[in-house]
């Protein structure tokens, strides 16, 4: 900044030079807007971005919902046509009964602990 005296007939004036200090007040403030709109741009990239995601993921969610039903349906109707008849024929036998006991190895003798 420079300062310049310019004498007039009975006060002293003096004349500021700014440097186009209104052009760089304009150039601040347009590249501010041009950073915020730059900033509105890539979040609102990233929001459609986020939205596509999450539609793929719901139609892969569905599918793996109508896979494990299938599934479950056909673990059922295998689980049904298992009975003894076919336990037998894998070679499972029935199990009887078998009771075992054990006799004491002996007694303790209980000390007497008085004072």
């Amino acid at each position: 900044m420079t300062t310049q005296t310019l004498k007039l007939n009975k006060f002293n004036t003096n004349i500021v030079n700014n440097n186009n200090l209104e052009k760089r007040v304009f150039n601040t403030i347009l590249s501010i807007i041009v950073f915020l709109v730059l900033c509105y741009i890539l979040l609102l990239g990233n929001i459609v971005w986020n939205i596509v995601a999450r539609k793929n993921l719901e139609v892969n969610a569905r599918n793996l919902s109508t896979e494990v039903s299938s599934l479950e349906l056909n673990y059922l109707s295998l689980s049904n046509k298992i009975d003894l008849n076919l336990a037998q024929s894998l070679g499972f036998k029935d199990v009887t009964k078998v009771y075992t006991s054990r006799q004491k190895l002996g007694s303790l003798a209980k000390l007497s602990n008085e004072l």
